[in-house]
């Protein structure tokens, strides 16, 4: 797969640096010193001062500040405090330094963050306008591409893919003393893993017992001591269809409690526990402070990765494994700057799923050739290509699972979470119309067979004030009203549907109320819409995940053709296939990162010592 890059080497090679330590405060970035930003003649007509714009971004207003000095672009500031973590943050870092050394506004946009790129080169337009600047005339100034070098580097571990499977398994080899490097494609760390919206799944957790012992609802109470290790592998292999390889749901299950456990100990806890979609229990972990999970999990490993030394290269892509006799022994890779050889004892592969390439996905099914997906840009199925090149088997490629909540103009993942708070779906005609926590292929199913394919999640304000209930606020997802009525109104609803609607409202706060039986059989998340405002989002299925993958044993060593563990390989997380079976369940993906991710990890320890 081709990388994006921005335009101009020397840009290149110093806004990677300023990304990664500003955003991450990772500063183990393996890249040439920045150089300084280049100079370029006056603009004609261009006047001296500081200019100010705003235009619309991912989350929110981006200003930027443009500085002319001498007829020339002599500082470029950009403000976006509400843009994604890891992606659309990385934008705001990156693109002033590009546009500072290209003095131009020709430079390539952030992959995967393509609303804030443009929002903030529409501002710096607007910014250069005001200066007196025709940006279309601006041709930028051109840097020879320096020729790449071969470079050489040997460890112990090497890990590609910086999303949470690989840097859980970085971080767990580090925990074991050995050498590791991270190796990624992207010029950000996080993966899929950032996009992680709900919480991490755990059976038997010391965060279950405890919230057990607070709760007044004798309801809950049993439902959270009944989320045990043997009922977490029952409903993972009923989510799944029972397609799933008992072995390696059995694995996740048995270690769910310590990953939590693991995840405490390098400061990133998990102690609120909520129910999961698809199951009456209450596996679902999640931080105190209602923020997703994917982000925090990555501003914590980021800042562990560093604590620990851990190097990571970004921008660097894994192009090929190295083989010898049989045996994996690194892994080739392209750099800005060179053709790297890396010399390891192990490989751990976490380049994640491929939910972001509509050709593979396509090739399973055509109807997704043209499909919105949640999966970050870097979701083309590298590691499981290359793996296949040396003999590597692969399983349930052909389950691709759809996620029934989301918002369809830019692909961002409504949380599962809201409906355990008690959100329900309706149609146009203002109907439910499913269980809303059913499965998430069962509930996708149900989706498209509605009026137009889409339906809205309606939510009351009982949990506005969450961070997660605020991005979608900020990210101008969300139509509010003080009644139903407005509401209704607002959400496009005319006639009988508004009716309908409110009528809808009424019958599901009787069903959480007792007075009557859901008419869908949802049994959890029963809570009741009553205290305005009311917030819905138009939502429709949108590709998120792929369960077929590499095939891997419970040691997390990848599996050839004929069941044999591939010696040095092994691989954790999305690229792995057989632990969802054939649908995943909410929060299970969390859990297998960082169980199989430490699995992987331990493997490849144990193995690099024997060598």
């Amino acid at each position: 797969m081709k990388k994006t890059k921005i335009s101009g080497f020397v840009s290149l090679i110093l806004v990677v640096a300023l990304m990664f330590a500003v955003v991450f405060g990772v500063k183990n970035i393996s890249t040439p010193a920045p150089a300084a930003p280049a100079g370029g003649a006056a603009i004609e007509g261009a006047v001296d001062g500081t200019y100010t714009a705003t235009a619309k971004g991912f989350g929110g207003d981006i200003t930027a500040d443009v500085t002319i000095a001498g007829g020339a672009i002599a500082d470029v500031q950009v403000m976006g405090p509400n843009e994604t973590e890891g992606l659309g943050s990385v934008a705001v870092e990156k693109l002033p330094g590009a546009v500072l050394a290209a003095q131009s506004l020709n430079v390539d946009m952030i992959s995967g963050a393509t609303v804030s790129s443009t929002a903030i080169l529409a501002a710096l337009d607007d910014c250069l306008a005001q200066a007196g600047i025709d940006s279309s005339k601006l041709t930028g100034v051109v840097s020879e591409a320096a020729e790449k070098t071969e470079e050489t580097l040997d460890v112990d571990v090497v890990v590609v893919g910086a999303g949470g499977a690989g840097m859980t398994a970085a971080i767990e080899a580090k925990q074991d003393g050995k050498n590791v490097v991270i190796l990624e494609k992207m010029p950000y760390v996080g993966g899929n893993t950032t996009k992680a919206s709900g919480g991490m799944n755990a059976a038997g957790t010391k965060m279950q017992q405890a919230q057990a012992d607070a709760t007044e609802d004798e309801a809950e109470r049993e439902a959270l001591l009944d989320s045990t290790v043997e009922n977490y592998i029952t409903d993972t292999m009923a989510g799944g269809h029972d397609i799933n390889d008992p072995e390696l749901v059995r694995t996740m299950a048995e270690n769910s409690s310590d990953a939590v456990d693991w995840l405490e100990s390098i400061g990133a806890p998990l102690p609120v526990v909520a129910p999961t979609g698809g199951t009456v229990h209450y596996y679902l972990h999640e931080p105190e402070d209602g923020s997703a999970v994917g982000e925090f999990l990555v501003q914590f490993y980021t800042q562990k990765l560093d604590e620990m030394g851990i190097e990571v290269l970004l921008d660097t892509e894994a192009t090929e494994l190295i083989s010898e006799e049989g045996k994996v022994t690194g892994v080739k890779a392209e750099s800005p700057t060179a053709h790297l050889t890396v010399n390891a004892a192990s490989v751990i592969l976490a380049t994640g799923g491929f939910g972001a390439n509509f050709d593979m996905l396509a090739s399973f099914d055509p109807a997704l050739a043209d499909a919105v997906t949640t999966n970050t840009p870097a979701a083309t199925g590298d590691g499981i290509v290359m793996a296949q090149e040396i003999g590597a088997d692969t399983v349930d490629m052909e389950y691709i699972q759809l996620h029934p909540t989301v918002f369809q103009e830019n692909g961002f993942l409504v949380s599962e979470r809201l409906r355990s708070n008690g959100a329900i779906l309706v149609n146009s005609e203002g109907n439910r119309f499913t269980n809303d926590l059913a499965t998430r292929d069962a509930v996708s199913q149900a989706e498209l067979k509605q009026p137009g394919a889409y339906a809205y999640i309606v939510y009351d304000s009982k949990y506005a004030e969450e961070k997660l209930y605020q991005k979608y606020v900020t990210n101008g997802l969300t139509v509010s009203a003080d009644t139903l009525e407005d509401l209704a109104a607002e959400m496009g609803l005319e006639g009988e549907a508004v009716e309908n609607f409110t009528a809808t409202v009424e019958k599901w706060n009787a069903v959480c109320n007792g007075e009557a039986e859901d008419e869908f059989g949802r049994n959890n998340g029963l809570v009741t819409l009553d205290q305005a405002p009311y917030t819905a989002i138009k939502i429709a299925p949108g590709v998120h995940h792929t369960m077929g993958g590499l095939k891997i044993n419970t040691a997390a060593e990848v599996l050839d053709a004929d069941g044999n563990a591939i010696p040095g390989l092994f691989a954790a997380g999305e690229v792995t296939g057989g632990v969802h079976g054939g649908n995943r369940i909410g929060g299970n993906a969390v859990a297998d990162i960082v169980v199989f991710g430490r699995i992987s990890a331990q493997s490849a320890c144990a193995y690099a010592d024997a060598q």
